[in-house]
C-alpha cells in the first residue's frame, strides 16, 4: 500500500502527504454551505451548531471510501450526542458543577467508544468540547437539527474522496498488537477502562479547578485536559512516554496563545456578527489542513474559530473571554499531563509499531 509523500517543500514537519488538501477541502464546504445559509437567513448566532456538525468531515482523513463513511457517521453520532446533552444543561441552566460531572461522564463514555471504533482523530475531544461550548450558550431549538443536517451534509460529502486509501498505512484494529502477542480480550479491555479513568481524573480535577478559581468558562478548561490524552495509544501503551505527551501539551500552549492573538484582531475591533461567521467559516480550512502535519499550527487557526462562534452565540467582554481562556487552557494542560503520567495501564509496549 502506498504511504505518505510529502507533495511540497515546506519546514521540515509541514509537508503535506497525498489528499491533505481534498480532505480539508472537505471539511471546509461541509461548513461553507450551512454557514453561508445561516448568513441569508440572518441567524449568524447559530453558526456555533453548524461548526460543530461540520468537525464530522474531520473523521475517516485518509481512509478509504467506505471506512470513512463509517467512521463519520460514527464521529457524528458522538458530536450530536454531545451537542444534544449541551443543549439540554442549557435548556436547564445547569449549575457549573453539573456540567463538569455531565462532561467527566460523557468522557468516560466517550473514550471507550472511540477506543473500540478505532477512530481518528482520537478520543472523544469534539464530542467532550461540543458538549461543554453548547452549554454555555442560550439554547435554541433550531440548534440540534442545524447540527445533524451538517453532519449529514459532511457525511455526503466525505462519499466524494478516493476509493483507496491515500496518504496513511492501514492501522491495525484496537488490541492487534500488544508487545509481541496478541493482547488477550481482558486486557484490551482494562486498557480502554483506565485510559477513560484518566479522561475522567483529568476533565474533573480541571473542570472543579476552575469553578474554584472563579473562571467564568471552565469548559475550555475541561477541554484542554482531553489534550493530551490524545496522545496516548491505549492498544499498545503500558503508559503514555511523557516526551510525547509533553510535546503535544506544548503545542497546545504556544498554539493556543498564537490564536488568542488572532482571536483579539478578530472580536477586539468589533467587526459585526456577519464578519466575525465569515472568518469563523474561513479559518476551518486551514486548521484541518495542519491538525495532522503540526497541531500547534493548526490551533493558532482553530482557537479564534471557537473563540469567535462562541461570542457569536453569548456575547461576552473581549479581554475577559480571552484572559479566561490563558488560565483554562494552562489548567487543562496541567491536569491532562498529571492524568496521562501518572496513571498506569496494563498493556505493554510494542515492539513493532504499526
Amino acid at each position: 500500500m502506498r504511504t505518505a509523500r510529502p507533495s511540497a517543500r515546506l519546514p521540515s514537519g509541514l509537508g503535506f502527504a497525498d489528499g491533505d488538501w481534498l480532505h480539508a477541502c472537505r471539511v471546509a464546504v461541509g461548513l461553507l454551505v450551512p454557514g453561508l445559509a445561516l448568513l441569508f437567513a440572518g441567524r449568524p448566532e447559530l453558526i456555533i451548531f453548524a461548526a460543530f456538525g461540520s468537525f464530522t468531515g474531520m473523521y475517516g482523513r485518509a481512509e478509504c471510501r467506505g471506512l470513512r463513511l463509517r467512521h463519520q457517521v460514527q464521529g457524528g453520532a458522538i458530536l450530536l450526542t454531545g451537542v444534544a446533552f449541551g443543549t439540554l444543561l442549557s435548556a436547564c441552566h445547569a449549575r457549573p458543577w453539573v456540567l463538569v460531572v455531565t462532561e467527566s461522564g460523557f468522557a468516560f463514555a466517550g473514550a471507550l467508544v472511540a477506543n473500540r471504533l478505532d477512530l481518528v482523530p482520537r478520543g472523544p475531544f469534539f464530542g467532550i468540547f461540543a458538549l461543554g461550548a453548547i452549554a454555555l450558550v442560550p439554547a435554541d431549538p433550531a440548534g440540534l437539527p442545524i447540527c445533524a443536517g451538517t453532519a449529514v451534509f459532511c457525511v455526503l460529502i466525505g462519499l466524494t474522496g478516493p476509493k483507496r486509501t491515500v496518504g496513511r498505512q492501514a492501522v491495525p484494529p484496537p488490541g492487534v498488537m500488544c508487545g509481541q502477542e496478541a493482547c488477550a480480550r481482558g486486557r484490551r479491555r482494562s486498557c480502554a477502562l483506565v485510559h477513560a479513568a484518566r479522561y475522567v481524573l483529568a476533565i474533573s480535577a480541571a473542570g472543579f479547578c476552575g469553578l474554584l478559581l472563579g473562571v467564568e468558562h471552565a469548559n475550555w478548561a475541561m477541554a484542554s485536559a482531553a489534550v493530551p490524552l490524545a496522545a496516548v495509544d491505549t492498544r499498545n501503551r503500558l503508559h503514555p512516554g511523557v516526551r510525547s505527551v509533553v510535546h503535544r501539551s506544548v503545542h497546545r500552549v504556544l498554539g493556543t496563545f498564537a490564536g488568542l492573538g488572532v482571536t483579539a484582531l478578530l472580536l477586539l475591533p468589533d467587526l459585526g456578527g456577519t464578519l466575525l461567521a465569515l472568518s469563523v467559516i474561513v479559518l476551518l480550512f486551514p486548521t484541518e489542513l495542519f491538525m495532522s502535519r503540526h497541531y500547534g499550527l493548526a490551533l493558532g487557526f482553530f482557537t479564534p474559530l471557537i473563540m469567535v462562534m462562541t461570542e457569536l452565540a453569548a456575547p461576552a467582554e473581549p479581554l475577559t473571554l480571552l484572559t479566561d481562556r490563558v488560565l483554562d487552557t494552562l489548567i487543562g494542560v496541567v491536569a491532562g499531563i498529571a492524568a496521562a503520567v501518572f496513571v498506569r495501564g496494563p498493556c505493554a509496549r510494542p515492539t513493532v509499531r504499526p
